[in-house]
């Protein structure tokens, strides 16, 4: 005899749901005593639990027994099964009271029946009560007691019931056992499982196909998909409910590639899918998201005729929606008879995932207009549509209707609500909701942390997490990458490593998507040896980690170190993406580095990123900081879809490199194609004005910033204008223009002041400026380098001496000047008067043969300039000895005849520089290009692209 051992210590705090479920069975009294057979009995629905009758039971209801004789057990077991058939309660305890009448309840046949009835409609306390009174125990009783358990859901009263049948030595057949399996499957129990499997083993059942198929469910959702294909292929004669029990398992747990494999051994069977088959081969196309295999799947629902299945038609819509063949899904829509409302739901959630938000509005008006009621789902997918489109008052409409409907309280909706108000701009109306809110999860705190973030409203953003922690509401990784992303924009870098702790103590540290959070973080608050730790303790490093320390290094001025970790990146064997890319340029751009941003431009050829917009505008601003504004130009020209970044990048190139009417050219351009600015291109158009000296135009752009293109003017908008004003020599003007200003002005605004100044020798402008870049920016030297600039420029010796003094006694150091030059993938750096370089003999001989021919071609050396208390000759020695003289006889005894000079500089070039330039570019025909921390100067044939504007 097999032995019943089964863990029931998870069972031993409750009782045992026999009991739970038992209930007295009271006595049955009736009006009238003397009722007998021959009384008609109606079984009509009004007497029924069922609020759908069945076809038997509608027969039942106008039916009429009548007895002339003593009811027979035959009569009442035939009414017995049509209640049961029909979840008949009130008729069959009417039938049961006659049969204990009449002596019937010994009869097992008419047991069974009760036991079976009670059972589907969940009195099980009268059906236990049958069982324990029943003098033999019977396997069809307790079989229906165990079936009702099953498909009423209490799957652990089932596993007991079936343990006290065991008990009791009653054997169990092939219709138990798939609901003893079935409650195993549902708890997951598969050591029960598995000691019952040996059961069915034991007494053959194995070879039962629905018990088979049970077992293969078990596994399979236990996770043992091994073993439930070993079960499967050992079923002898598989009918397609075979394979859709392990075909629904492979697509309940995502394994999609599986899934396909058992579909096409189907068919290659010679089985012939079901319209499960097939709405569940759909489903598996979905998540594929193959719009190819999902087509072929429709063929086999039209070919075998279930393509008027409603639910294989709903799959099909929401296959091709999502997978963005709108055109099909619309197709499949149209055709169907009646469509409900998951029909409705999948195409236009379908709409609102491919951001055809107009077109999904339209649906769900029409589904309104057709009389279907929305549910939850219609109702987020139409609020997302709203938020797609910034339609507040829409949304707003929406919600009065969701109030209406009592679904206001819903949190589903609710979070959907937060969002479509914080994508509108309406902060305040999503706050309201999620205060309102009976419930606040995890869900809906991330939704409002990410409206404040998306709005800029980053402290608020901050503010709020720091309450979600204190009230216990757990986090998990978007939690912890939007705050980051608000501690970015805060630059908060104390609150960033508070952060960086919390995840580590919360097992978040091996999250890739907070650790690249993380890195950003890191890279924005100017931490990068940070975020290189960071990047070095990742367990698994991809290319989002890859791209984000590449984009660290660049914004922090590390160039150099960002081409480094691309080519340790390469040694990985990681393809690059249109990101990473779209930062090594930008590193190139900082370094000014014109070959190696050549080469990475290959790289972007070679992986076909040149239609990706990132990549385009990167190029454009390589190229044009790099010094190549007909490179830039090239690449601007073959962005298939310019946008403003694209437009931005390319004026500010032409306004760099002196370009003034080409930008404006340009900018007109764009507003004909109509491309909107936004208050950076703005810069970059008076930035084009100043440089070519262009007051007019510029004047006309400032003043009619807010009426034309709605954008109030910013700091940067009066620097650029006040610089202007100041180099055209309208310091009046100027001032006037910084009184005027709606706010304090910044160091921008006083350094530009400080600068026009210098030009013209304005004594007092120059000081009141320098006072204020003082109390602004206490710890810059070039405040104080360009005052005592000024006082030299008319003789004020003592003035210069007193300013040379107090840099001495604050301990500040003036920045040297450094200018850099790329040769052969190498970038050399220079200083002043440096002798350091390998090369060091041969630059400066070069400079000593430069020197004799620039005497000879009428250059003077403008030892104004120089405020060192020394000889003039001395003077000039020093003047020769300046870091991008340096840099340019080095390129000449480096480079090829007529090949361009790069050269980058820290400061504004020099006067006595930009001459020399002019001489040499003429004396040795090449084109000199220096890029300094103002502007590109070209120098060709003995001119500059400034017009000696600067």
């Amino acid at each position: 005899m097999i032995r019943w051992r089964m863990n029931l210590s998870y069972f031993h705090f409750r009782k045992p749901r026999h009991q739970q479920h038992y209930l007295t069975l009271k006595p049955f009294t009736f009006q009238n005593p003397h009722l007998y057979f021959t009384k008609f009995i109606n079984t009509s629905i009004e007497f029924s639990q069922n609020p759908q009758p069945t076809t038997t039971l509608s027969k039942l209801t106008t039916q009429k027994i009548n007895f002339y004789s003593t009811p027979t057990i035959i009569s009442c077991s035939k009414l017995l099964s049509k209640c049961t058939a029909s979840k008949s309660l009130a008729p069959g305890m009417e039938i049961h009271a006659h049969v204990i009448k009449f002596g019937f309840s010994q009869d097992p046949k008419i047991r069974n029946y009760l036991v079976n009835l009670y059972s589907k409609c969940q009195l099980f306390g009268y059906a236990r009560k049958l069982l324990d009174i029943s003098t033999e125990p019977d396997l069809v009783s307790w079989s229906a007691l165990i079936s009702g358990y099953s498909h009423n859901g209490f799957f652990q009263e089932t596993i007991l019931a079936y343990y006290e049948m065991h008990l009791l030595g009653i054997k169990c057949n092939e219709f138990a056992f798939p609901s003893v399996l079935k409650a195993c499957t549902v708890t997951k129990d598969l050591v029960v499982g598995k000691q019952v499997h040996g059961i069915v083993v034991v007494t053959g059942f194995d070879s039962d196909e629905f018990v088979a198929n049970s077992l293969v469910i078990l596994y399979a959702k236990c996770g043992g998909f091994g073993d439930a294909r070993r079960l499967f292929d050992a079923i002898p004669d598989r009918s397609v409910v075979s394979w859709n029990a392990l075909f629904s398992c492979y697509v309940h747990s995502d394994m999609h590639g599986e899934a396909v494999s058992l579909f096409h051994g189907m068919v290659l069977s010679g089985t012939r899918p079901n319209e499960f088959s097939l709405s569940s081969m759909i489903n598996v196309c979905t998540g594929l998201e193959d719009s190819v295999q999902g087509r072929k799947t429709h063929g086999y629902l039209i070919k075998l005729g279930y393509d008027s299945d409603p639910f294989s038609a709903n799959a099909l819509v929401d296959m091709y929606a999502k997978v963005g063949i709108l055109e099909d899904a619309s197709s499949v829509f149209d055709e169907i008879a009646k469509p409900d409302v998951v029909s409705w739901n999948a195409i236009i959630a379908g709409c609102v995932l491919h951001e055809y938000h107009h077109r999904a509005l339209d649906l769900f008006r029409g589904m309104n207009k057709s009389g279907m009621c929305p549910n939850m789902f219609t109702l987020s997918s139409a609020l997302k549509a709203c938020a797609g489109m910034a339609l507040r008052e829409l949304g707003r409409q929406l919600h009065s209707g969701l109030i209406k409907m009592d679904m206001g309280s819903d949190s589903f909706l609710g979070v959907g609500l937060i969002d479509m108000y914080s994508k509108c701009n309406s902060m305040d109306d999503a706050r309201l909701v999620f205060k309102l809110m009976p419930e606040r999860d995890m869900i809906a705190w991330n939704a409002v942390i990410s409206g404040h973030s998306q709005n800029e409203e980053d402290e608020e953003a901050a503010s709020l997490f720091l309450l979600m922690h204190t009230e216990g509401i757990g986090f998990n990784q978007t939690t912890l990458s939007t705050v980051l992303k608000s501690i970015a924009a805060l630059q908060a870098s104390y609150i960033c490593k508070q952060i960086h702790a919390l995840s580590l103590k919360s097992g978040f540290e091996l999250d890739n998507y907070v650790v690249n959070s993380l890195i950003d973080t890191y890279g924005k608050c100017g931490h990068v040896e940070d975020a290189t730790r960071v990047f070095k303790e990742s367990p698994v490093v991809d290319l989002v980690l890859f791209t984000s320390l590449v984009t660290a290094y660049a914004q922090n001025g590390q160039g150099e170190e960002a081409l480094r970790l691309y080519l340790e990146m390469q040694d990985r064997g990681i393809k690059p993406d249109s990101f990473v890319c779209s930062s090594l340029l930008n590193a190139c751009a900082s370094l000014s580095v014109y070959e190696q941003g050549k080469q990475v431009h290959v790289h972007i050829l070679k992986f076909g990123f040149m239609s990706d917009s990132f990549a385009g505008d990167s190029l454009v601003n390589m190229y044009a900081k790099c010094g190549s504004i007909d490179d830039a130009n090239c690449a601007f020209s073959i962005i298939p879809v310019r946008g403003i970044v694209s437009w931005s990048a390319m004026i500010g190139g032409l306004a760099q490199h002196g370009y003034g009417k080409e930008a404006l050219q340009l900018f007109k351009q764009m507003l004909k194609d109509g491309v909107p600015p936004n208050h950076i291109t703005l810069v970059s158009v008076l930035c084009a004005c100043n440089h070519a000296g262009l007051v007019a135009e510029a004047k006309h752009y400032f003043n009619s910033m807010k009426n034309l293109f709605g954008i109030e003017p910013m700091q940067e908008h009066y620097a650029c204008m006040i610089d202007l004003l100041g180099r055209a020599g309208k310091l009046e003007a100027a001032m006037e223009l910084v009184n005027k200003m709606p706010f304090q002005a910044n160091a921008l605004v006083w350094g530009a002041l400080l600068g026009a100044a210098r030009i013209h020798k304005n004594i007092d402008l120059g000081e009141l400026a320098a006072e204020m870049l003082l109390a602004l920016e206490p710890e810059k030297s070039g405040t104080q380098v360009l005052l005592a600039n000024i006082y030299a420029s008319v003789g004020m010796w003592d003035k210069v001496a007193r300013v040379r003094r107090l840099m001495k006694d604050g301990k500040v150091k003036k920045e040297p000047g450094m200018s850099w030059l790329e040769v052969k993938d190498k970038v050399y750096t220079f200083i002043v008067g440096d002798r350091s370089h390998s090369r060091s003999k041969e630059i400066y001989a070069k400079l000593d043969e430069l020197s004799d021919l620039l005497k000879k071609a009428g250059y003077v050396p403008t030892v104004e300039i120089d405020l060192h208390d020394v000889e003039r000759s001395e003077k000039e020695q020093l003047l020769y000895h300046h870091s991008e003289k340096l840099a340019v006889a080095f390129g000449l005894i480096t480079t090829p005849p007529g090949a361009p000079i790069r050269v980058k500089k820290n400061l504004r070039i020099c006067f006595d520089c930009h001459t020399v330039f002019k001489f040499i570019s003429k004396i040795v025909s090449r084109e000199i290009i220096v890029r300094d921390n103002n502007r590109f100067h070209h120098f060709r044939y003995g001119l500059c692209s400034c017009g000696d504007y600067w």
